[in-house]
């Protein structure tokens, strides 16, 4: 047997997970910067619970709800001024992928007060960033057991710092406070929870520690994709927790292998195109599959059988919930990036590999309009 399993995060699952483990929160100290967007923490009852557990452990705790999606390293900076300005000890983040990401980012910029915003990216901050609680509101991300932020820079363009400083201290994850998560976004975080388990299963990085947890992550989310698509209406609350447990084992999956070029590419999708992050990457899965059929034969036909379905069906329901209607591109754009992909990682963490040339032809099937 062949693998290696790194993931520091405590993670309390279950029904009131916060409530039943809110004596952890007291271990961080006395003061901590809760850092939310919209209106998921307060809808989904996390904000509600979190306050409460706070309030019984005797800390204070300062709300910053600025986050916006796809989260901005500047955005992150402001935060970590409001943690410094609160005299935070650490860190709480509540909500999606943006809101955890973002938490993960102002932990380093409270603890490091002359640090820029763009600085984050070279890594040379003095002090080790605040602890980091996350509570996650959406069964997407993963971000509650990965070591990843993505955050968007000052260039508009999206980008992930990752490492061992970027792991949560603490998560709870509890799935009720998914049950308030409408449709659309209900999708567009299933696909991204899917294309982490099956990213990682062709991925180069991949072994048998990665495998259990994709064996335990492809059949759920398949199926509840094929609800999704099938039904067009809301998941019942068991799907729901299914789903929500489901997405920890997709994200400790891409813990261990990394993303592949879906991901990659579905950057640009999201910045210049405004498709939701999850969309944006399952836009192209077709893709990347086709390519782990060729080069990985045997996973394939494994990877196929845990979903019950071949490539035909699976092409069908992943596009039609990616729903690329109305994104067109010219040959000048597409050439842009694969100018700008030309030392991707994620393209050489694909099955075979990956070069800006094969991306610039599938960008040509998927979008080419008409000169």
């Amino acid at each position: 047997m062949n693998f290696r399993f790194y993931m520091p995060a405590r993670v309390f699952g279950g029904q009131n997970a916060v409530a039943a483990h809110a004596d952890v929160l007291g271990s961080f100290g006395k003061r901590c910067l809760v850092v939310t967007g919209g209106h998921s923490a307060q809808k989904s009852g996390a904000l509600a619970d979190v306050a409460a557990a706070l309030g019984r452990v005797g800390v204070q705790y300062t709300v910053f709800d600025g986050v916006q999606q796809n989260p901005s390293a500047a955005d992150c900076h402001r935060a970590g001024q409001a943690a410094i300005a609160c005299d935070a000890q650490f860190i709480v983040g509540i909500g999606g992928g943006s809101a955890m990401d973002s938490a993960k980012a102002v932990a380093v910029y409270a603890a490091n007060p002359d640090l820029t915003a763009e600085g984050l990216y070279n890594g040379e901050y003095a002090h080790k960033p605040l602890p980091v609680v996350l509570v996650g509101t959406t069964a997407g991300t993963g971000s509650e057991v990965t070591g990843v932020s993505v955050l968007t820079r000052a260039s508009g363009r999206k980008q992930s710092v990752s490492g061992p400083n970027f792991y949560a201290a603490v998560s709870f994850a509890d799935p009720k406070y998914t049950y308030a998560v409408p449709f659309d976004v209900t999708v567009s975080t299933a696909l991204d929870a899917f294309a982490h388990a099956a990213e990682g299963w062709f991925s180069n990085a991949f072994d048998d520690m990665a495998k259990l947890f994709g064996q335990k992550a492809l059949p759920t989310l398949w199926r509840a994709l094929c609800t999704l698509y099938a039904r067009q209406e809301l998941p019942d609350a068991g799907l729901r927790d299914e789903m929500y447990y489901a997405s920890l084992y997709a994200g400790m999956e891409l813990n261990l292998c990394g993303a592949g070029f879906p991901h990659g590419m579905g950057y640009a999708l999201t910045e210049d195109f405004g498709l939701p992050h999850g969309r944006a990457c399952a836009a192209f899965l077709p893709a990347y599959v086709q390519r782990g059929i060729a080069c990985k034969p045997d996973l394939a036909s494994e990877f196929f059988a845990l979903l019950g379905a071949d490539f035909a069906e699976f092409q069908k329901i992943i596009r039609s919930l990616a729903d690329l209607t109305g994104i067109s591109m010219r040959e000048a754009q597409i050439k842009d990036y694969c100018a700008r992909w030309r030392e991707l990682k994620n393209f050489k963490n694909s099955p075979g590999g990956y070069s800006a040339e094969q991306a610039g032809d599938v960008l040509r099937a998927l979008f080419l309009k008409a000169e």
